[in-house]
């Protein structure tokens, strides 16, 4: 079975509620953007971000979350790195740090693309058409999903060294690609 399946099949078993999957697929398609930019492994970026909250939820307690996740993921066989990955996006309760393109790609990746989704659910045309510079004023805007943690986004962008808009410019084509898949109703 391929890495994509078998990751497919951990998300089908762990991950329940609509928008998580959709949350799970949003990050998976900007990691593998991300790995192509870099000419990194795309199936290995996208499988970190369809995997990085299996769980997360609730069935599962905010505390444990990046917690119970290696495990399930060693038992399948999932690599080391990814396993990293998955728990430094989360560093605050995991106690793991980011170290590897991979993890800093997670961590650009995870966050912004919750805002991406509430931004373009504002929009009749959804994620196309969407700019750089109104992405930026809803990113600058506290109130606006105010829960997105921006300062862990830049730490994550800032680690992969890509300026800020390349990395907007970036998902919003991802985005735009896929908006069918994500905002399906």
């Amino acid at each position: 079975m391929n890495l994509r399946n078998k990751a497919l099949e951990i998300l089908n078993k762990y991950v329940k509620e609509q928008y998580h999957r959709i949350h799970a697929f949003m990050v998976a398609y900007a990691m593998e953007a991300v790995a192509k930019h870099f000419g990194e492994d795309p199936d290995k970026y996208f499988v970190t971000g369809l995997l990085h909250d299996i769980d997360y939820g609730p069935d599962f307690k905010l505390e444990d979350h990046t917690k119970i996740s290696p495990k399930i993921l060693r038992e399948v066989g999932f690599s080391e790195d990814i396993i990293h990955a998955i728990q430094a996006h989360n560093s605050k309760l995991s106690g793991v740090e980011p170290k590897t393109r991979l993890d800093y790609a997670l961590i650009a990746c995870d966050e912004i693309s919750g805002l991406f989704y509430a931004y373009s659910l504002m929009r009749p045309e959804g994620f196309e058409g969407m700019s750089v510079k109104s992405f930026k004023k809803k990113f600058k805007d506290k109130a606006f999903a105010k829960k997105v943690d921006r300062a862990d986004i830049l730490k994550g962008i800032d680690g992969l060294g890509i300026p800020f808009d390349e990395h907007i410019t970036l998902l919003i084509k991802t985005f735009e690609k896929y908006q069918d898949k994500i905002l399906e109703k």
